[in-house]
């Protein structure tokens, strides 16, 4: 089964036992802080998102899958002044379109081979894809809420099959953060508020993309040069730091060239059908033209340094 999972594309396959969400309470938690934001959508099917039995009658097992997209030899963070940054995930294209693809081949050559239900999702139902990925040995979820690999690193997306056949679970992943605490200072808006604590209103990701109207007068200099996403928490990891030689995009998720090191001033000229045409299949369209706009400002503001003393 896993070999032909993977044979559809999948890097990485495990299983687990369906029930209740191993952090189904922290969840909660962390609906209750707020620190969802204007994610209105995660307090949506609180029950279902909590227990894929019931998302899927029947479900048994959820097959939890992971796919690589950022290369060996991958430069950090920085990048001169004048040019954006775009989080490496959204630098090729959507990956919802070439993960789900996958899933529904993977799914399609199962059920001729093991005749059962099944159900898949990409980051778009109401599943806590972490917890799976976890529970079934991909990886643990680490203090800045992140799935990490031990032997790869945290620069993969998820993916998860539910359904009612059932399978032998898979250890679960082992923690292994530690003391490390890379991640916390290295935020640039202290958004990762305690271990394992995320305050999405503080993220730049959440920021740069799911965030509308202005962005707080607060925040936008911490934002820097981000246009879409950020990945400082994962590059500074020490798991991303690891001799990765071998490892290379996913051809059909490799960043085009062009999104790399964009120039601000560039960008900045985009009209609505510009932005369009020059992000076609590609995840930045989520924060919308009007909100990309916002943050290339906000960039370009930020790279000409603080204003003068008076």
């Amino acid at each position: 089964m896993r070999a032909i999972i993977r044979s559809a594309g999948f890097d990485r396959v495990g299983f687990a036992s369906a029930g209740k969400a191993p952090s189904s309470g922290h969840f909660n938690t962390w609906l209750e802080r707020g620190f969802a934001g204007e994610m209105s959508y995660m307090r949506r099917d609180i029950g279902r998102r909590q227990d894929p039995r019931l998302v899927l009658e029947g479900a048994r097992t959820v097959i939890a899958t992971a796919v690589h997209y950022r290369e060996a030899g991958f430069p950090d963070s920085t990048q001169a002044p004048g040019t954006a940054r775009i989080a490496a995930y959204a630098q090729g294209t959507d990956y919802h379109r070439v993960v789900e693809r996958r899933l529904k081949s993977a799914c399609a050559s199962l059920n001729e081979q093991f005749p059962a239900t099944y159900r898949w999702y990409v980051d778009t139902g109401p599943v806590l894809e972490r917890d799976w990925a976890q529970a079934a040995g991909i990886g643990w979820i680490g203090k800045n809420t992140c799935t990490i690999d031990p032997e790869r690193g945290s620069y993969f997306f998820i993916a998860v099959i539910l359904t009612t056949l059932e399978l032998d679970p898979d250890e679960p992943s082992v923690n292994h953060c530690g003391s490390c605490r890379a991640c916390i200072d290295a935020c640039p808006t202290a958004a990762i508020v305690a271990p394992y604590e995320l305050d999405s209103r503080l993220c730049i990701s959440y920021l740069t993309i799911e965030h509308r109207g202005p962005m707080p007068g607060n925040l936008e200099q911490k934002v820097g040069n981000w246009v879409f996403g950020c990945d400082v928490c994962q590059d500074v990891c020490p798991f991303n730091q690891r001799d990765r030689a071998g490892l290379s995009s996913d051809p059909h998720l490799a960043p085009r060239p062009e999104n790399r090191t964009p120039r601000l001033a560039d960008l900045a000229t985009l009209d609505e059908a510009g932005f369009r045409a020059r992000f076609p299949r590609s995840a930045v369209r989520r924060a919308k033209h009007e909100g990309f706009r916002r943050n290339v400002l906000a960039a370009l503001g930020n790279s000409m340094g603080p204003p003068p003393a008076t």
